[in-house]
């Protein structure tokens, strides 16, 4: 499972005296727990009698969305880099990409941008799109085959590329 590995490589680190990348992990793991955490509260006031031990069971994040944590952790880093390289600070930039390297390795294989320009094609052709303004459906259509393997903003430029040459 994700979150046992995440657990494991800090684990690694702390031994090894990561410190940095202990702490990405950290930031990572308590993003998780707090998922969990709100999952847990939700299942709670939709079965408020349910058994601890089934709640605990059911509120454990699944490696799916425990992806989908680590892939909102990149994008939180991907806003800050733009901020601070506007800012004039390209140390903190550079941390930040740091943490990235580190997140990425809890990420699926991503897509090649040929793969993915194929996956793309391939939903426009589904969906019948045809222009810009069809790019929702083809969004919609796509998001289930690339969750997790590419990025959103990578994604979306793709699909403006294939639409406005339409």
């Amino acid at each position: 499972m994700l979150k046992q590995d995440i657990k494991t490589a800090t684990t690694e680190a702390l031994k090894a005296g990561d410190h940095f990348v202990v702490g990405v992990l950290r930031m990572l793991s308590a993003s998780i727990l707090t998922k969990e955490k709100d999952k847990r509260y939700k299942i709670s006031n939709e079965k408020p009698d349910i058994a601890e031990e089934v709640l605990a069971k059911e509120s454990e994040l699944t490696d799916e969305q425990v992806i989908e944590v680590v892939s909102s952790e990149i994008k939180k880093r991907k806003d800050a880099i733009v901020l601070y390289e506007q800012g004039k600070r390209s140390e903190l930039a550079e941390n930040e990409r740091k943490e990235i390297e580190v997140l990425k390795k809890y990420l699926p294989e991503q897509l090649s941008s040929e793969e993915l320009k194929k996956i793309v094609e391939e939903s426009i052709a589904n969906t019948g799109a045809k222009e810009i303004k069809d790019m929702g459906r083809v969004m919609q259509d796509l998001a289930p085959k690339i969750k997790g393997k590419a990025d959103g903003g990578e994604v979306s430029k793709i699909i403006k590329e294939i639409l406005i040459k339409k």
